[in-house]
């Protein structure tokens, strides 16, 4: 039994959900009719679901009686006028645009920038931001610091993108670069946050050539936290202020309200560039809905509004914090490697060191979470071979990323203390036998984003 203090939930629950347990047997039968892919279970039969922080998230009794209150008229609602005011408040951009999710949001902006050649910047770009480049032929690439791809590193501000690498990089792409984009905090490199200092310098370097630069800012409000605990000078400035000192740095952003919104569904573009914003408005109404709902209904953008406010609160974002690091406190006593620090709103799991036997080439991570599906009814994700690696088309060999990850995302106030005890059990358990868990091979799959519907194999 675990002597970590457990952090204090700084609310009470005053509705339940309950949770189906399902047997080891039945567990493998229904992974194995999954093609051996997480994604393709059905929820029902998942005991704990860390597949994604992304649209997971309770609610609260102010949201739900927002939601009561949504203006469902299609033009000009008054709960988009509420929404718009929340996101300039905080964002303090001049044009918002509800989308209904977040890759609906790349996908505008993409589509109303890139050129055929045209390349992107990032630190690290996330899944369905890399897709929505690739789709149009452009490059995606990213330009994090070494810090990023050291699990072992003990540094504040692994997200930080290496200012070096970009000016070079712009240096040898005039004319290719028509957006900078930084992701915060950094998903595909361990949740790890950027600081206020990196965003200064960024912004500088574009600003001096004249590119726009954009946040994925779907963890805005974790990232500002981490700002506020670990970078001199910000200590007592409120997580709102810093929120807004780092969009002072930026052009606009693109964010999926199912994060740090605090909902199940939404998302938005908001940005200054009035130009660009009637480009993006026009594509929004072809693909989406007029830009005062944007594809949501109104309810959905009364709760968006709200759950911009609560996500402000400090003692949420303490607790919230807390959590993810209280879960990593629990694997270190388990004996199961992870990328440290812990993130902002998920442990990821060192899968190739967990399971060193597994070659990268027959997917370590993917085998975890295949095995700890199995173990324990939990569902996780895989950010390693499966998602980001892809197959030479010369060699039919897999090529693979640096780090190769099972991320355990938590969703926002949602699980307790004793489910993080019962997930770290089960990875411990994993850990003490870890020849037991085979590789898999990739039998079927997808251009873009093939981790979503891939259908897997194991090897003996």
């Amino acid at each position: 039994m675990s002597m970590i203090p457990p952090p204090v939930e700084p609310f009470r629950i005053k509705m339940v959900e309950p949770l189906g347990r399902t047997t080891r047997r039945e567990r493998d039968k229904l992974i194995r009719a999954a093609g051996f892919n997480v994604f393709n279970l059905p929820a029902e039969k998942v005991f704990i679901d860390l597949l994604t922080d992304s649209g997971t998230s309770a609610m609260s009794d102010r949201q739900w009686a927002g939601i009561m209150m949504g203006d469902e008229s299609y033009a000009g609602a008054r709960s988009f006028f509420r929404f718009e005011k929340a996101v300039r408040d905080i964002f303090g951009f001049a044009h918002v645009i509800p989308t209904h999710q977040g890759r609906a949001a790349e996908r505008i902006l993409f589509e109303s920038v890139l050129g055929r050649n045209s390349a992107v910047p990032s630190n690290i770009h996330f899944d369905t931001t890399r897709a929505n480049i690739e789709v149009r032929n452009a490059k995606a690439v990213d330009l994090a610091g070494a810090a990023a791809y050291d699990p072992d590193a003990d540094l504040p501000f692994k997200g930080d993108m290496d200012t070096a690498k970009l000016e070079s990089f712009l240096d040898r792409s005039a004319g290719r670069v028509p957006i900078v984009m930084m992701t915060v905090t950094n998903n595909s490199g361990g949740g790890q946050p950027v600081s206020l200092a990196n965003i200064r310098k960024v912004s500088a370097v574009c600003r001096l050539r004249k590119i726009p630069f954009f946040f994925d800012a779907c963890r805005f409000a974790e990232n500002a936290w981490f700002i506020k605990r670990r970078e001199k000078s910000y200590g007592s400035w409120t997580v709102r202020d810093i929120a807004r000192k780092m969009f002072s740095y930026a052009d606009g952003a693109t964010m999926s309200a199912k994060k740090d919104a605090l909902v199940n569904i939404g998302g938005f573009v908001t940005l200054n560039d009035s130009d660009l914003a009637a480009r993006i408005k026009n594509m929004l109404i072809i693909g989406e809905g007029f830009p005062t709902y944007g594809g949501l209904a109104g309810r959905d953008l009364e709760a968006m509004a709200q759950g911009l406010q609560e996500v402000l609160d400090e003692s949420y974002l303490e607790h919230r914090m807390r959590q993810v690091a209280y879960l990593g406190n629990l694997l270190d006593e388990a004996g199961v490697p992870y990328f440290k620090p812990a993130g902002g709103h998920a442990v990821y799991v060192l899968a190739d060191r967990l399971l060193p036997h597994i070659p990268r080439d027959r997917f370590p991570g993917w085998a975890l979470t295949v095995a700890l599906y199995r173990e324990s009814g939990i569902r996780a994700v895989e950010i390693g071979g499966g998602m980001f690696g892809r197959k030479n088309p010369r060699t039919g060999r897999e090529e693979v990323p640096d780090l190769e990850l099972v991320r355990l995302a938590i969703p926002r106030r949602v699980y307790t203390a004793s489910h993080m005890v019962f997930v770290a059990q089960a990875l411990g358990a994993i850990a003490r036998k870890p020849e037991r868990v085979k590789g898999v091979r990739i039998v079927e799959e997808s251009r873009f984003l093939r981790h979503f519907t891939a259908r897997f194999e194991e090897i003996d």
